[in-house]
């Protein structure tokens, strides 16, 4: 009962979000075979040939010219609406719920992984912009669900491909966040991972190379690994065990780096880098296995809050809107060393896990397992240099986005049923794209 209830006002605007896009797509559908066409329907990159019918038998009976122009009417009326109220929540004003550039400042963006938690929210902010935005993504850990609402859009493009193998497109600047994040979805595939980091991140600088784009990496707080020095600041060099079960993740972000600034150094690529710290928010894969996503699912569920360790370890965790805002700032600013990206507002986890079961007034109760392997025991970014060179700073408290997300994942679980986290091993995301 409580879970539906903290669910309420979140689903109820989702469902009528849904119901209108769903009222979308059927329009089409009806559309194509009242009309009774022949040729090729597109959606992004996805597109199919074939001939409709209309009528018993399958022969072709058309409707008169007026019915064909009001249901062409209704269709564009209802998918112009579905876009206009997304924007309005991110504050754009034009008819189309994005703002109109003129040619001169749109511009043809990259985002690699945009289908995925972060890169999702990023592609909406790029969007509510006015500029073209090709996502890239393999739908490993991302879900086509997350850009939906931009199928159709025609400043959007979907495109289906690994960025482990060579892609051809014109574009102005690209964000390369393609990469599993978390623990169990990087280590269940640590050799695609590490390609993932290095083979993708090579053909997404080959590609700026080529066309003379800008290029950000989201690199990570893991190449700190687990740190001496404390908050960690881009000077610190790390301390990582190069062979053991994070490796992957940690050092494939950390020979990315490298390959940055070996690109911009030879060949004088325009690179930027940011260095991830913990970032939570609506859109986060359920069964990720990461600590907020797994605390919040187990208390709106009453199931034990399972903690790997003391819990003493600490961890920073900033919203996803801050994140966004942050390497938007990072590439069209004028610095091009690596950046922290995150809040310093800093929890042991056991407080974290306390906090969560408060603030879903949960009655589970915080069990301790045995620690993961190489688990950080500090994480805390110094962002002095966001402030200095970016004018960037967490503007979102760490409540205000915990609220939203518990509402998100209430709504999940109100529409999915039973979720069971991912526990700490090497797993392969699950749930529908």
């Amino acid at each position: 009962m409580r879970q539906a209830s903290v669910a309420t006002a979140y689903s109820s605007s989702t469902r009528k979000s849904k119901s209108l896009l769903m009222v979308c797509v059927v329009c089409v559908v009806l559309t194509y075979f009242v009309l009774g066409g022949e040729g090729t329907t597109t959606i992004g990159n996805y597109a199919s040939t074939g001939t409709s019918s209309y009528g018993a038998g399958g022969s072709s009976s058309r409707p008169d010219e007026a019915t064909t122009v009001l249901i062409k009417n209704e269709v564009e009326a209802a998918m112009l609406k579905h876009i206009s109220k997304i924007g309005a929540r991110a504050g754009a004003t034009s008819k189309f719920g994005v703002a109109e550039l003129p040619e001169s400042q749109r511009m043809r963006i990259l985002v690699t992984g945009g289908a995925g938690f972060v890169g999702s929210h990023l592609v909406d902010k790029l969007m509510m912009q006015g500029h073209e935005v090709i996502v890239v993504d393999n739908f490993f850990t991302g879900r086509k669900k997350n850009v939906v609402h931009w199928v159709n859009h025609p400043n959007f493009q979907l495109i289906s491909h690994d960025v482990v193998e060579p892609i051809m497109l014109e574009v102005e600047q690209i964000y390369h966040l393609a990469c599993p994040a978390s623990p169990p979805h990087y280590q269940y595939n640590p050799v695609k991972t590490i390609k993932t980091s290095t083979m993708g991140t090579l053909n997404m600088l080959g590609l700026a190379k080529r066309v003379e784009a800008r290029i950000l990496l989201t690199s990570t707080s893991e190449v700190y690994g687990d740190p001496e020095v404390h908050p960690q600041p881009e000077t610190y060099w790390g301390n990582v065990n190069p062979i053991g079960p994070r490796a992957c993740y940690d050092e494939g972000k950390r020979v990315a780096e490298t390959m940055m600034y070996a690109y911009q150094q030879q060949s004088g690529v325009d690179v930027r880098v940011a260095r991830i710290f913990n970032t939570f928010g609506p859109r986060m894969h359920p069964n990720d296995g990461r600590v907020v996503s797994n605390f919040i699912i187990q208390a709106l569920q009453d199931k034990d809050i399972t903690i790997y360790g003391s819990g003493d370890q600490t961890r920073s965790f900033q919203f996803v809107d801050d994140l966004v805002n942050g390497l938007m700032k990072l590439m069209n600013s004028d610095y091009d060393q690596p950046t922290n990206i995150g809040n310093p507002d800093e929890y042991t986890v056991n407080e974290f896990a306390k906090y969560i079961k408060e603030l879903t007034n949960s009655k589970s109760v915080i069990k301790h397992l045995e620690a993961t392997a190489d688990d950080p025991r500090k994480r805390k970014p110094d962002i002095t240099v966001a402030k200095r060179e970016l004018g960037w700073e967490p503007v979102v408290e760490v409540k205000t986005g915990l609220t939203k997300t518990i509402e998100y994942f209430a709504s999940v679980l109100k529409e999915g049923g039973e979720i069971v986290p991912t526990g700490p091993d090497a797993a392969k995301p699950k749930g529908g794209k």
